[in-house]
Parts: C-alpha cells; sequence; structure tokens
C-alpha cells in the first residue's frame, strides 16, 4: 500500500519554467498536459528520493539483518514446503 507524502489537495501555485522549446512543442501538438506530466514526474522523482534516503537511514539494520539470516536462517525455514 502507497501513502501520499503530500498534500494531493493542497491549492496549484504559479510558478515559471524554462523548456526546451522543441520539447514544449511536441507536447502541445500531442495535447500533453505539462502542469500534470510535471507533478506526475515530481511524484516519481520524490518517492525515489525518499526510498534512497530511507535505505541508506536503515543500511546499517539491514545489513545486520542479512548476516543474522544469513549465519542462522529465518523463523520459516522449516516451516515452508517449496
Amino acid at each position: 500500500m502507497q501513502t501520499n507524502f503530500f498534500d494531493s489537495n493542497a491549492p496549484k501555485k504559479s510558478t515559471n519554467l524554462s523548456i526546451n522549446s522543441d520539447l514544449l512543442r511536441q507536447a502541445k501538438e500531442r495535447r500533453i498536459n505539462i502542469s500534470q506530466a510535471l507533478e506526475q514526474r515530481l511524484v516519481e522523482l520524490l518517492r525515489e528520493e525518499k526510498s534512497l534516503r530511507w535505505k541508506e537511514e536503515n543500511r546499517e539494520a539491514i545489513e545486520d539483518y542479512n548476516r543474522r539470516t544469513e549465519a542462522h536462517g529465518t523463523f520459516s525455514d522449516g516451516l515452508r514446503r517449496f
């Protein structure tokens, strides 16, 4: 389950952007909603960054768990039938 990490009901805010003119032309020709496309990509980038930050913050615990699992196995090792 993925929960939102931002307020999707927050009001829109106008901003100025510089975009490659050929990309802008092609997007307009294809009726791509630039604001929506940017928001979607920003969500992807922020999720990726948040995931990387979480992994780095928890790196030691993950490595410790992996070492214990490698040395002692997991609780379900004797219960699995595959």
